[in-house]
């Protein structure tokens, strides 16, 4: 391996000036590795705000720790590791493990402008909100090695080095790491991009003309409903279509606005509600798990604050059509 990455005479530059004090080379150096970096602690943390500071602390002991780095493996490798190790710190402060999906309060979406348009096209699943959920499900060690194995391809040595574990032990936790991740997929077999465009107009449509029977006709039998972080959940055709029918806005969903966004490499929905002013207000995101049977999942996030992260506007106005 060489002491920089393969990019030269430049990072080697970078390097230099960055061991030397000079911060803007430090910002510079690691610029391109930054959107990796959140991605993996969002993996790991299941929330966008916690990633967002196990990010900055990373970035924070990388700058402070920087003249420890030896070039022996590449900088994003480097970078993984610290990022790794905040993460766990992280889980660890948290007051326990989630047992069942609706313990998963701290999950949250990630647009897709945070992602790679390259992992969304070729590794979609590495991505998917339900995946990322049953992660959170995992003891974090076990997270850490299913992440490191199975996504960013570290060696079960590296891993069992980073992690002061034994070789056998890290394969150990991996294979139980994958059965339980098993037992958690909803994830569609395979990309289904043209379809679930197509299943998602449809979705907004019924919506949009408050027909119920539209809307369970585009719904599994076994669908499932959830909005964290309340720990309700609604399983069923019949129970998702009875919430649809009765609580968002009294039942009248016509007058909830929805605009198409993406979240996790899935389709998602932004919902305005109405207020006595005129004017929608920013309510919550959605996100689809859509598959060739119909909607297999919807999670639901009353979060005004994930307005500003999907860059959507906190009010628009009420459509003239309404």
């Amino acid at each position: 391996m060489s002491t920089v990455e393969d990019t030269g005479a430049g990072q080697a530059h970078l390097l230099a000036a960055a061991r030397g004090g000079d911060r803007a080379a430090f910002d510079a150096l690691v610029a391109p590795h930054r959107r990796a970096l959140h991605l993996h602690c969002y993996r790991m943390l299941g929330s966008i705000d916690q990633a967002d500071d196990a990010t900055q602390e990373t970035l924070l002991r990388a700058w402070r720790g920087l003249a420890g780095y030896e070039g022996r493996a590449p900088l994003h490798h480097w970078l993984h590791r610290i990022a790794t190790m905040a993460c766990l710190r992280a889980a660890e402060r948290r007051e326990r493990l989630p047992a069942v999906h609706a313990d998963i309060t701290y999950l949250q979406p990630c647009p897709d402008s945070l992602l790679d348009p390259a992992l969304i096209a070729e590794r979609r699943e590495a991505v998917a909100l339900a995946f990322i959920a049953a992660l959170q499900l995992l003891p974090p060690a076990q997270r850490a090695v299913v992440i490191l194995r199975e996504v960013l391809s570290w060696s079960a040595a590296e891993v069992a080095e980073l992690l002061g574990l034994s070789v056998p032990a890290v394969n150990s936790s991996l294979q139980r790491g994958r059965a339980a991740l098993r037992a958690h997929d909803t994830r569609p077999p395979r990309p289904l991009i043209d379809y679930e465009r197509r299943l998602l107009r449809r979705f907004v449509r019924a919506w949009e003309l408050r027909d119920i029977d539209g809307l369970a006709a585009l719904l599994r039998d076994d669908v499932i409903l959830r909005m964290p972080p309340e720990a309700a959940e609604f399983a069923g055709r019949a129970a998702v279509v009875e919430f649809f029918a009765t609580r968002p806005a009294g039942g009248r969903l016509d007058l909830i606005e929805l605009v198409e966004v993406a979240a996790n490499g899935q389709p998602a929905l932004a919902a305005y509600l109405p207020d006595d002013a005129g004017a929608c207000r920013g309510f919550g995101i959605m996100v689809l798990s859509l598959t060739a049977q119909g909607v297999a999942e919807i999670v639901g996030f009353p979060d005004q604050e994930l307005f500003r992260r999907f860059g959507l506007p906190m009010e628009r106005r009420i459509r003239r059509d309404r």
